[in-house]
């Protein structure tokens, strides 16, 4: 091997050396939620591991209220409930929103509260995901989430011999319908099927919400659902399977 040869191959490894640290840091300053192992925060666009990292907020109850807190994210916390068989419908980590702050968005009804990590997931996708969604298709803002509740002491789908329901611990919220600025209402039961703007919409809000929660069902899961979208962060969900149908 040339002197000249090997001085390339040196130069070529100097320059590999220098180019990776460069790059992961790059990544990490303008992508950090695309990286396990950086912090959550909720003021940050969707990565890849958003999802995984609001699904284990379910866990951690006090460090969902601090990144609730550090986001500008207004809400009241929500007395612990205690009920159902062996604890089954119990939650100690619910909080409704309050309106005001960087959310310039209602919950319809307002009264409803969910756990913390749905309320964080909302908190992003309503930024991130619905007003982006509503300014491509309609040139307008959203105002309003019409929702069918979110606390529910029952199994899954309402039978009573399957597993219980995310609803049981307030750590799901079924989103019925939207409303925008300039008075349009988009409803899942609707307008999802159709080729208009509007079931454009509606998927795109389904495909954003599957970044951010751990189980996603549309009307494309099974008739129970053909008038909303459950979304829900069970727990788990941060390292196993996520569902988004």
């Amino acid at each position: 091997m040339t002197s000249t040869r090997k001085a390339a191959i040196w130069v070529l490894a100097l320059a590999v050396l220098l180019f990776v640290p460069f790059e992961a840091w790059r990544i990490i300053k303008q992508w950090p939620q695309d990286l396990p192992w950086t912090r959550l925060d909720l003021r940050w666009p969707i990565g890849a591991f958003t999802g995984r990292k609001l699904a284990g907020l379910t866990q951690d109850f006090p460090r969902c209220q601090a990144l609730l807190d550090e986001a500008g994210v207004r809400y009241t916390k929500m007395p612990p409930v205690v009920a159902g068989e062996g604890g089954a419908c119990s939650y100690g980590d619910g909080v409704r929103f309050t309106g005001g702050g960087p959310r310039a968005v209602d919950l319809a009804p307002r009264d409803v509260g969910t756990s913390c990590a749905v309320a964080a997931a909302l908190a992003v996708w309503e930024r991130e995901v619905l007003q982006p969604a509503a300014h491509k298709h309609f040139g307008s803002r959203v105002t309003a989430i019409d929702h069918l509740g979110s606390y529910s002491c029952r199994k899954m789908v309402g039978r009573y011999n399957s597993s219980w329901s995310q609803h049981a611990r307030a750590n799901a919220i079924d989103v019925a319908g939207f409303r925008l600025a300039d008075g349009t209402r988009i409803t899942v039961r609707g307008d999802w099927k159709g080729e208009g703007p509007k079931a454009a919409f509606l998927r795109d809000v389904r495909k954003g919400a599957c970044r951010l929660f751990t189980i996603v069902l549309s009307p494309d899961y099974n008739a129970a659902h053909e008038d909303h979208l459950h979304l829900d962060e069970m727990p788990g969900g941060e390292f196993g399977w996520r569902g988004c149908h």
